[in-house]
């Protein structure tokens, strides 16, 4: 069956829109869509997997625990290490902002 990405993107969004495209023992693919969210200011993401991350449209900044930070707009991607502690600092609060992620077994 034949899905797109770009279609049913919910309108009204209290909070990230998480949708599991595929998943497997080892991979999880993923779309992601928010509009102004950013993860709670105590809220690092420690994950046991490696996560890749492209934004399809709209803008981002990842925060590190590092104190670095990456801002992402259409077509950006990068890899966050297993155990790297991140969080969504800001996505575009005026428009959508459509993520593909692929978690992987580290």
């Amino acid at each position: 069956m034949i899905r797109n990405l770009y279609a049913a993107m919910p309108e009204d969004l209290d909070e990230e829109h998480f949708d599991a495209l595929a998943r497997s023992e080892d991979v999880t693919i993923e779309r992601i869509v928010s509009r102004g969210h950013s993860s709670p200011a105590s809220g690092w993401y420690d994950q046991p997997q490696h996560e890749w991350v492209v934004v399809l449209q709209g803008e981002a900044v990842i925060a590190f625990d590092s104190g670095d930070e990456v801002a992402l707009g259409p077509g950006d991607h990068l890899t966050i290490p297993a155990h790297c502690r991140h969080r969504v600092a800001w996505t575009a609060p005026e428009q959508t902002t459509l993520w593909l992620a692929v978690h992987y077994r580290a």
